[in-house]
């Protein structure tokens, strides 16, 4: 299994097999903690050969710096199955995120792991706005 892409962003869509992504980004800006993040997607695409064929577990977990999650973790599978002769199948994921709350300002990470296994990290910095003068 290869990690095609995987990214923040502010949005996300699959048209029949293509992945469609706007605005990656990688730190969001508040004027004060908690802060809170109105909508954003997490897009994944991976690629699976053919003896990987069939069940793979996800999950995605956002953590703070000391690793405890900021909201409950996405666990999901995709279902590989080969319906022609190729030598290999994509498979694409989003995950929709509305109203996270982070409590203070620092580094998050959007951590994958794939079969139990961690696969990729995404860091995300949430920064304090300066002071209006």
């Amino acid at each position: 299994m290869n990690i095609e892409l995987f990214a923040l962003c502010d949005a996300a869509a699959d048209y029949n097999g293509k992945l469609s992504i706007l605005g990656a980004f990688d730190a969001i800006w508040a004027r004060t903690a908690p802060a809170v993040h109105p909508q954003c997607s997490v897009a994944l695409r991976m690629r699976f050969s053919k003896i990987e064929e069939g069940e793979h577990k996800v999950k995605i977990n956002i953590v703070d710096a000391d690793g405890k999650s900021v909201v409950k973790p996405f666990e999901t599978s995709a279902n590989i199955q080969y319906k022609q002769e190729v030598n290999s199948i994509a498979a694409n994921m989003i995950l929709n995120l509305h109203g996270i709350k982070f409590p203070v300002f620092g580094e998050y990470s959007i951590d994958l792991t794939v079969n139990g296994k961690h696969e990729s990290s995404l860091p995300l910095y949430v920064n304090q706005l300066p002071a209006q003068a």
